[in-house]
């Protein structure tokens, strides 16, 4: 029954963090698109709370992969998606992040069994590229561009601390030695993927390497 309850609270709370991001599309569309970015990250946490089954796990994601492909196509959930800046060209990151959430449920819950593995890749794609997003539009900064994306030093500053905050505070609760060293690695591989990875594909490589990184320096 607890796997149930899960997948119960589960969709009680991205439905939630959907209804919730209607009051920001106010402020813009962006907004309320990180706001979803960054809140659906904390998903993982009720996840290792209540799944002890790597099926339970990764119902939900395999079911928001063909959600939000459908949602991609027509523009099912006009909260969650965006164009890929000037171009005006649609991504698939959340598509990508989707399916991060189902590989990572798979390799923490299934092969792994350990789901604080996939906690630091999820919240550094959630709330690092999240903030990191805020921060290179709010903070004025240096801006350079890099495979076709412009990015900014406030923005790609923020995304290394949080980077930084997440993993050492997950070295530093497993007692691992060499935990600052090892998380300034893992945040520096973690911002730079950011940078270079194009049209949303960020949801897919910041996160996945992360917590492989992560599990290699355990």
């Amino acid at each position: 029954m607890r796997n149930i309850y899960g997948l119960i609270i589960s969709i009680l709370y991205i439905g939630l963090v959907i209804l919730i991001s209607n009051l920001f599309t106010k402020a813009s569309k962006e907004a309320s698109r990180k706001f979803i970015h960054i809140m659906l990250a904390n998903w993982w946490i009720i996840a290792m709370i209540f799944f002890d089954n790597v099926w339970y796990a990764c119902a939900l994601p395999a079911i928001f992969i063909v959600v939000n492909y459908l949602s991609y196509k027509f523009d099912l959930i006009k909260e969650m998606e965006r164009d890929d800046g000037k171009s005006g060209e649609k991504t698939l990151g959340t598509v990508f992040y989707a399916i991060t959430l189902f590989i990572l449920a798979i390799l923490s819950f299934g092969i792994w069994h350990n789901p604080l593995i996939g906690l630091v890749g999820v919240l550094i794609m959630g709330y690092g590229d999240g903030f990191a997003a805020i921060a290179g539009q709010s903070i004025k900064s240096k801006e350079f561009k890099i495979l076709g994306s412009t990015k900014s030093i406030a923005g790609s500053a923020t995304m290394f601390i949080i980077a930084l905050i997440i993993a050492s505070s997950a070295f530093a609760h497993l007692g691992i030695n060499l935990w600052l060293i090892k998380s300034l690695l893992v945040a520096f591989i973690a911002t730079v993927f950011e940078a270079v990875s194009p049209k949303g594909t960020d949801n897919l490589t910041v996160p996945i390497l992360s917590s492989l990184l992560f599990i290699c320096m355990l």
